[in-house]
């Protein structure tokens, strides 16, 4: 069973999932990073342009997903080096340090909750987030064009590539077309007509909106939504 809450870190959210049986799973893109614990191990899982698929084992899992943009500082690594990966959290920091942090979890009550304590202890030594990003996540997520929204900013189209694929794992074209299909399924689940649902997320037809559902998540909309169900 899936579980989340919001974090006490502001715009992350902590979670946990036990499988209630065997079989792969599909992970939709959103934009995020997540700092994630599996056995006993810490890992990290980067941006992803696509579904990840799970591999269907019934172990349990657990997880902070941070804010679009905001977990590159904690980790100390460019988003767009993780892109579409799942890493072990000692390739990227030190096995000793990995090996204290990691026993420190897993002596917590719940390893949502010691993540989330690893969490909030890496914020407090990094650099606050940056402003301009999450005004970039805002307008993208409310359908704002890319251009506009580095006119806005003040920054050339070329920066704005720059810092997203330092920040999100790809450009603000890539992180607008992830969010405007999260929107888009939103409306879908709760009922509205598919037709409506693209007009309303800013897709070009009904057409345009199944194109994309199956390039990013992988199936049909209609089974996508069967699935979930």
């Amino acid at each position: 069973m899936y579980v989340e809450r919001a974090s006490r870190l502001a715009g992350a959210v902590v979670w946990s999932n036990v499988p209630e049986r065997d079989g792969a799973a599909r992970v939709l893109p959103d934009g995020c990073m997540d700092l994630l614990w599996h056995e006993g191990r810490l890992l990290v899982a980067g941006p992803d342009t696509h579904a990840h698929v799970t591999d269907g084992e019934d172990s349990a899992w657990a997880g902070v997903r941070f804010y679009p943009g905001t977990a590159p500082a904690l980790l100390g690594v460019p988003a767009h080096e993780l892109r579409d990966r799942r890493v072990e959290l000692a390739d990227l920091w030190p096995a000793a340090e990995v090996r204290r942090l990691a026993a420190r979890v897993n002596a917590a009550p719940d390893p949502a909750s010691g993540l989330e304590d690893l969490a909030l202890r890496q914020a407090a030594g990094a650099d606050p987030p940056d402003p301009l990003l999450r005004h970039v996540v805002t307008a993208l997520d409310a359908g704002r064009p890319v251009a506009a929204i580095a006119d806005e900013l003040g920054l050339g189209a070329r920066q704005l590539h720059r810092r997203s694929l330092s920040a999100f794992g790809y450009g603000a074209k890539t992180l607008a077309r992830i969010l405007r299909l999260r929107r888009a399924l939103a409306l879908a689940r709760a009922g509205l007509p598919f037709a409506d649902t693209a007009a309303r997320t800013g897709y070009a037809d009904q057409a345009h909106l199944a194109r994309d559902v199956r390039e990013l998540a992988g199936l049909p909309l209609g089974e996508l939504l069967a699935r979930r169900g």
